[in-house]
């Protein structure tokens, strides 16, 4: 399979104005889990890290990690609404986090400018994916680490199913949330060896996959 196969057939598309606004409603529904996320994170890099989340959406796993020590935190997304959001939501917490607009395939940022870098439930929206991995690749510091979570698209209907019923969202949002896994999240995710043939395209020194629920769990480092 090449690289050309893997691009979207469409450009980056930011999810802006009322759907930007249900989607940081739904999510937030989920707050368990970005929290565990920051602490789980918090106990792996050292203090005064420089991290970036790629795709934060409302920035509350940025807002999470915040609180819990003095690292230098970068969220960057394509959508202006959520971008703006976020450092709304930032300011309330009390915790200072930048939040900038850019696109995951051309960061807005010199190389080697970050120790780790999160991104979660996004990768399969991305227009040019080894692209990305190639961005995410380029402002890692040597040695710096990432972490992509995602769907697979071999994640089975049951699976998905579970899964979201254990999100703890209301039973309308649940409804939503499992409609559109079936209709468009499902068929825009990878498969593992879809993954695999896009890493050997960057420069990433190591990178393991680990399925993990309906989804895979990515960790590289450069």
């Amino acid at each position: 399979m090449t690289t050309m196969t893997m691009r979207k057939p469409h450009a980056d598309r930011p999810i802006e104005g009322m759907m930007a606004k249900w989607y940081a409603s739904n999510t937030a529904e989920m707050m368990k889990e970005y929290v565990d996320l920051a602490r789980r994170i918090s106990k792996e890099i050292p203090q005064g890290s420089a991290v970036l989340e790629v795709a934060p959406g409302p920035g509350y796993f940025c807002i999470e990690l915040a609180k819990l020590g003095s690292y230098a935190i970068t969220g960057m997304d394509l959508s202006r609404t959520f971008v703006k959001m976020a450092a709304e939501k930032a300011e309330q917490a009390g915790v200072r986090v930048e939040f900038k607009e850019g696109s995951a395939s051309n960061m807005p940022f010199p190389k080697n400018s970050f120790d780790f870098l999160l991104c979660r439930a996004a990768f399969k929206n991305f227009a040019d994916p080894v692209g990305a991995l190639q961005e995410m690749c380029r402002v890692l510091r040597p040695g710096g680490r990432a972490l992509l979570i995602d769907l697979s698209r071999d994640a089975r209907p049951e699976v998905v199913s579970r899964a979201v019923d254990e999100m703890g969202l209301t039973t309308v949002n649940r409804l939503l949330t499992k409609m559109a896994f079936r209709t468009m999240l499902i068929r825009s995710a990878y498969t593992r060896a879809e993954f695999e043939q896009m890493l050997a395209e960057t420069e990433f020194a190591q990178a393991e996959i680990v399925e993990e629920g309906m989804g895979f769990e990515i960790s590289m480092r450069k």
